[in-house]
């Protein structure tokens, strides 16, 4: 196992065990990253490195027969409504957001590291991605730029994609691989 591939598996194991993830990667295959997301949330795909993501859902009974389970089945159009594309910084801070199920930066105290090695952990997962990645969401938390989610307001929205009553998550797509982040909830 390299160093990159150990750094990487245990910053999103750190990260997300205590929420109800579904953290994945699979290989870039279309244009429409859209439909390799489709692939991803069927996990219809191996994770091109071979690395291991976490998915809560794998053994729950209710997915048996419903391969995406707890996601819903879209066709790519009404996936590719509900996303819009952030920048890096905010992703770093949805990466951090996503380690409850709340979707907020308050839950970092719970953890015994300092914000600081928090976001060092999240900056290792983009890190796999590279430089030139995009990142996309179905959380609203319109920022003062285009882009920026504001994660000082407590006004925000999203675009659920499973079947739970709330699901928030990061795509982060790279030109040869599309990583999901993703928690759900069930209020």
């Amino acid at each position: 196992m390299s160093l990159e591939q150990n750094s990487w598996e245990a910053a999103v194991r750190h990260l997300f065990e205590d929420a109800y993830p579904y953290d994945a990667t699979g290989p870039r295959r279309h244009e429409d990253w859209v439909l390799d997301v489709l692939k991803l949330m069927a996990r219809a795909v191996p994770d091109p490195r071979g690395w291991t993501g976490l998915d809560d859902s794998a053994q729950d009974p209710e997915r048996e027969g419903f391969a995406t389970f707890p996601f819903a089945v879209h066709p790519p159009e009404y996936i590719a409504q509900r996303l819009r594309e952030i920048d890096r910084a905010s992703a770093e801070n949805l990466l951090l957001a996503l380690t409850d199920d709340c979707c907020t930066l308050s839950n970092l105290k719970r953890f015994t590291e300092s914000e600081g090695e928090l976001r060092a952990m999240a900056r290792t997962i983009l890190a796999r991605y590279g430089d030139e990645a995009t990142y996309h969401t179905n959380v609203s938390r319109p920022g003062p730029v285009p882009g920026a989610l504001d994660f000082t307001t407590s006004h925000w929205g999203y675009n659920p994609l499973s079947v739970y009553s709330e699901d928030c998550g990061l795509i982060v797509v790279s030109d040869t691989e599309v990583g999901m982040f993703w928690n759900f909830s069930d209020y």
